[in-house]
């Protein structure tokens, strides 16, 4: 380690002149990021489900549905339907859109003297319409199922625009686009934008606005905290620098390897931040412990020293990271993981090797005067503070692992508590535009979570068509199922109008004829694959509730297991049943990263420090501290969701190093000499200190993350600044009780 600290101020000149040229390159890549907020694309492609519904997406462009919402006080009004109108067509000429279908242009099946005509809905070219025509019009949608809670409100007071994405559009580029040209024709209606590519789309702009405007914040507060920490500038500068070039090099390293912002990894410039300042501030507070008359060798004995402890921390950190890539469901987890490790130790490199570098090259080697400074310091922290937590410890450590021991069985009832929750909607706030379209869905439209139901077989075979519709009866039988839309339903439209009542004709040459009739309509592309062989039933899920998804799970399962036949394969798939699988997933993934990291930490400590038992010590307090937080979880009702998932684990990851840094410092201090209370005193004034102001700095810096304007970001900030602050005290009270 001795030579190690040589090198580093010997070639000062060199570590800083190379991290300069990496940050200019790396920083010039930035300026590609792109974001993706697209969970689908996120999903695995090996599970069954998630396999169909992307099939889906690429086939009918199913799971590329985004709807543009037009409220009014009656839709049934010549100047609504003029912006309906004018929208529609609007969004049909625009790049990336493959079909749009509104109440101006949907499908009409109505029968005449010569036996049934195919039209449209509404004829434009007799627009305006008188007022009895216009009631007329109403009455014609609401005595037909395909219209009324597909394209109008049961209410007449909304109605739906849908448009379908090309395949391989860019999901985002669409979305913004159709905002934009909506906007632009200043429609009187109130307009809102659901489905999953104005969902995505909202949240990438959401995730854009919170990188811009949190990140500067996080950076002031954590100053603003480092100032009155070490009331010097290098001990503002420094941390802030190395933080700040970490999450250039990790955003450009991402960018350069070709992955994209998510929802997740959007996190990583603030945890960055926060891991990056830390591993600084605990060289910086040992470097001006070690101060001496001669400043190279104050330098060299700090470095020497905290080599080990700022290692093994940043080690243990990835170890939590890389939990995350073994058992995430979502690849935007796995990519976080790979990320946040990558970052924990290009942070730990530069606090190791560019802050020292920096510290002595920019010194004038004069020895510091420290001494009324550290009074000061010593007046506010170590007074108020630190010695008399080091009273309690040494007079009553009874008392603290009493305290600790309630509050660890407190918590562990109050785990069981603890919600799930994977639904996007509930990632907006109450008032944000996103999460009011939503509602309206939900409300008037019976939801914007896709179900899909595939049919593999001749599309054309009447038994097929008749499954269809007693499957379509199913499905309206769950209290969360309204509408369902299929070829089914088209071909009974056609033989209702011939006077043959609203059934599937058996005799399959009438089938065709009626086929015959409806081929080059835009919206058989919905509902049929080019070379007839698969049909789709399209209908939405209402309700949230992960209970009410699996019993129409299994309802449905075991319909269609019952009505699969010899002549057709039946396969379901949609975003209720991907929420199902994502919510079960988080609770697996939790248990299974947890577990992972905590043997890999025991292990990993263990080894360096030459002893299993120090390696429980050292989890001990943060395993402690993550139960306390996941009680706070469950009597808040925070629910555990993809975000908020990866807080158990970066705690322990991050929290562990509280707990390496008070028994490295406990050991140094005890093999020179000390007593049991010297070196545990010690270790909580020279120690404690640094890990107070890590806390209190990182702690500040998430809590930025309360004025995110997604709502996982704000319980995230929060969740990770209550376990820093559990963590930090664990390691300054009940690990020195357990040494004790």
């Amino acid at each position: 380690m001795e030579k190690l600290a040589k090198a580093v101020l010997n070639f000062r000149w060199l570590i800083i002149a190379i991290v300069f040229i990496l940050t200019i390159f790396l920083g010039f890549q930035i300026r590609n990021m792109q974001i993706n907020s697209d969970v689908v694309s996120a999903l695995p492609d090996d599970d069954p489900d998630v396999a169909l519904f992307k099939k889906v997406g690429q086939d009918f462009g199913g799971n590329k549905i985004g709807m543009i919402i037009l409220e009014a006080d009656d839709i049934f009004n010549n100047e609504v339907i003029y912006d309906v109108k004018k929208l529609t067509d609007s969004i049909e000429m625009m790049e990336g859109i493959a079909s749009v279908t509104s109440i101006t242009n949907i499908i009409d099946i109505k029968s005449d003297e010569f036996g049934f005509e195919i039209g449209k809905l509404i004829d434009e070219y007799n627009l305006p319409y008188p007022d009895e025509d216009l009631l007329r019009l109403k009455d014609r949608v609401f005595s037909k199922e395909m219209f009324r809670g597909v394209v109008v409100s049961e209410d007449a007071t909304a109605t739906l625009i849908m448009f379908t994405l090309t395949d391989g559009a860019d999901i985002q580029t669409v979305g913004r686009a159709v905002i934009d040209k909506a906007t632009s024709l200043n429609l009187n209606e109130n307009l809102y934008y659901a489905g999953m590519p104005m969902m995505v789309t909202a949240i990438s702009e959401l995730i854009s606005h919170d990188l811009i405007r949190l990140l500067p914040i996080a950076f002031l507060v954590i100053a603003f905290v480092l100032f009155f920490s070490f009331r010097s500038f290098r001990g503002v500068f420094l941390p802030l620098i190395t933080a700040a070039v970490a999450i250039v090099w990790t955003l450009g390293i991402m960018v350069l390897g070709g992955y994209k912002m998510t929802m997740v990894t959007n996190n990583i410039p603030i945890l960055l931040l926060a891991i990056g300042s830390a591993y600084t501030i605990h060289v910086i507070n040992k470097i001006n412990l070690e101060m001496e008359k001669d400043f190279k060798k104050a330098i060299l004995s700090a470095l020497t020293y905290i080599f080990i402890p700022v290692t093994l921390a940043a080690l243990t950190t990835i170890v939590g990271f890389i939990s995350f890539i073994f058992e995430a469901y979502l690849t935007m987890i796995k990519d976080f993981g790979i990320f946040t490790a990558v970052g924990t130790l290009i942070s730990a490199l530069l606090a190791l090797f560019f802050a020292p570098a920096v510290i002595y090259a920019f010194s004038s080697g004069k020895a510091r005067k420290k001494q009324e400074h550290t009074a000061q310091r010593k007046s506010l922290l170590s007074i108020y503070v630190l010695l008399p937590l080091k009273n309690l410890l040494f007079r009553h450590p009874k008392y603290t692992l009493t305290g600790w021991s309630i509050l660890i069985l407190l918590s562990i009832a109050s785990i069981f508590l603890i919600k799930r929750n994977v639904d996007i909607k509930d990632y907006f706030k109450q008032d944000n535009p996103a999460r009011l379209a939503e509602d309206i869905m939900i409300e008037k439209f019976g939801g914007s979570k896709p179900i899909f139901i595939s049919f593999k077989g001749d599309v054309q075979d009447p038994e097929l068509l008749k499954a269809m519709l007693r499957t379509e009866e199913k499905l309206k039988e769950s209290p969360f199922v309204f509408t369902t839309q299929s070829i089914a339903d088209l071909i009974v439209e056609m033989n209702e109008a011939l006077g043959e009542g609203r059934q599937i004709p058996d005799d399959r040459d009438k089938v065709e004829q009626m086929w015959f009739l409806l081929e080059g309509n835009s919206i058989l592309k919905q509902f049929v694959s080019d070379n007839l062989d698969e049909g789709l039933i399209i209908s939405k899920f209402a309700s949230s509730d992960n209970a009410e998804k699996e019993k129409f799970a299994r309802d449905m399962e075991q319909f269609i297991n019952e009505n699969t036949s010899d002549a057709f394969e039946i396969k379901m798939t949609g975003m209720p049943f991907i929420d199902m699988k994502m919510n079960k997933s988080l609770l697996t993934s939790q248990i299974r990263s947890l577990l992972i990291a905590i043997l890999a930490l025991i292990f990993i400590v263990g080894i360096i420090l030459r002893s299993f038992p120090t390696g429980l010590y050292a989890t001990a307090p943060i395993i402690a501290a993550i139960v306390v937080l996941f009680g706070v979880m469950g009597i808040t009702g925070i629910p555990l969701n993809i975000v908020t998932v990866l807080v158990a684990s970066i705690a322990l990851g991050i929290g562990i190093d509280y707990s390496i840094h008070v028994i490295s410092h406990f050991n140094h201090s005890y093999k020179n000499g000390r007593t049991l209370d010297e070196a545990l005193e010690d270790t909580i004034m020279i120690s404690g200190k640094s890990i107070f102001i890590n806390v209190i700095s990182v702690s500040a810096g998430f809590l930025v993350l309360i004025f995110s304007e997604m709502v996982p970001l704000q319980y995230f900030g929060i969740l990770m600044a209550l376990s820093m602050i559990g963590s930090g005290l664990a390691a300054l009270t009940l690990l020195p009780v357990i040494l004790i």
